[in-house]
């Protein structure tokens, strides 16, 4: 009877601690949106301590570029590149028509190259007079998506590699010309894992699962940057931009070693900060050190408070910073601001641009 009572009183106090258990086990990792209590010092930033250049964005119509000019007088952003001039069909004569309606100084167009017509003799030395052609008509500089390397195929349905001697007349090109070439090639180291357990990434995969380019039909991160870093080498008279600070964030000395090795490679910071925050001291090590090579980026429609979110990260020592308004959700970290010295921001704000993108009036 005792041994049956006591078994009694145990149910009943392990219970309600079983059943909160089971509650608590199926809510969902996508669905765990925690609040934290930590309380930390908020530096509040309107503009930035210089102008600013945005060498990364992309543009929409003339109705979108008219609401993005507000949004820069807002953030102190003196000019913003478009990366959508495609060379296809002459698209890019309608964007500068838009940019320009809106402000004859403040947007620059880059050039995208159509790789449609890779197959046929000439490819390269074509495309390489079309530029020169936009150039003419205003385009100042080159952009590469991801699409190169990655998923661009030819007619025998091999994938086009970065450095394909096909396209060696384009680089040529763009060096002749004195424009240089922004390249987005791979993407986050993530992104070519399992999206399992293990993939820190997890949410952002789950939202956009065509991001995943894990598997044996897509190239490897590696293969993919080794290309890129091959074609730097062979044209050491074109000027290079590193999209997304080299599209390596996650391994900063590898960058350090690239920026090194090729006096003609620069980078840019678009929609990495969450990357860059999250290791402050080895970032702010990086930013000094390189810091006549770095430029800044959003690769976010502009948006004020997106703006500010960068100018927090760089100016301040704050904590716990949230960055994903400043692009998207792309982990569950907070980063931690790195205080760069003025003469540095000043740099990676506008006088990098500046120099490479032959911009005069900053008194905007």
């Amino acid at each position: 009877m005792k041994q049956r009572l006591l078994k009694i009183i145990f149910l009943l106090m392990v219970t309600p601690c079983l059943l909160r258990a089971q509650q608590a086990g199926e809510l969902k990792l996508l669905d765990w949106q925690p609040r934290s209590q930590l309380v930390t010092h908020v530096t509040p930033i309107e503009k930035p301590k210089f102008p600013v250049i945005d060498i990364h964005n992309h543009l929409g119509g003339l109705a979108q570029t008219k609401h993005y000019l507000q949004e820069m007088d807002k953030a102190g952003v003196v000019s913003c590149v478009s990366l959508d001039g495609y060379s296809a069909n002459d698209q890019y004569l309608e964007h500068l028509k838009a940019s320009r309606a809106v402000s004859k100084e403040r947007f620059l167009v880059f050039f995208r190259p159509d790789y449609s017509k890779i197959d046929e003799p000439g490819f390269g030395e074509r495309e390489a007079a079309r530029l020169e052609k936009a150039v003419r008509q205003g385009i100042r500089g080159v952009k590469i998506a991801k699409e190169l390397g990655l998923t661009v195929k030819d007619k025998s349905g091999k994938v086009v590699p970065v450095d394909d001697p096909r396209l060696g007349p384009f680089w040529e090109k763009c060096g002749a010309l004195g424009i240089p070439v922004l390249m987005h090639v791979s993407d986050p180291k993530a992104f070519f894992t399992p999206v399992d357990k293990y993939n820190e990434r997890y949410d952002e995969l789950g939202v956009h699962p065509d991001w995943s380019f894990y598997g044996d039909q897509f190239p490897k991160k590696d293969s993919i940057i080794e290309q890129r870093n091959r074609v730097i080498a062979r044209h050491p008279n074109t000027i290079f931009i590193g999209a997304h600070v080299g599209n390596l964030p996650e391994e900063l000395n590898k960058v350090g070693a690239w920026l090194d090795r090729y006096p003609n490679f620069y980078v840019e910071i678009s929609a990495r900060i969450s990357e860059l925050g999250r290791q402050p001291y080895t970032c702010r090590d990086f930013m000094i050190r390189y810091q006549d090579r770095i430029l800044f980026g959003t690769d976010t429609p502009c948006d004020a408070e997106a703006y500010r979110i960068y100018y927090r990260f760089l100016e301040t020592k704050d904590e716990y910073i949230d960055p994903a308004p400043s692009h998207h959700m792309q982990a569950r970290w907070m980063i931690t601001g790195i205080y760069l010295p003025d003469s540095v921001l000043e740099k990676l704000y506008n006088k990098n641009a500046t120099k490479l993108l032959s911009i005069r009036n900053m008194n905007r």
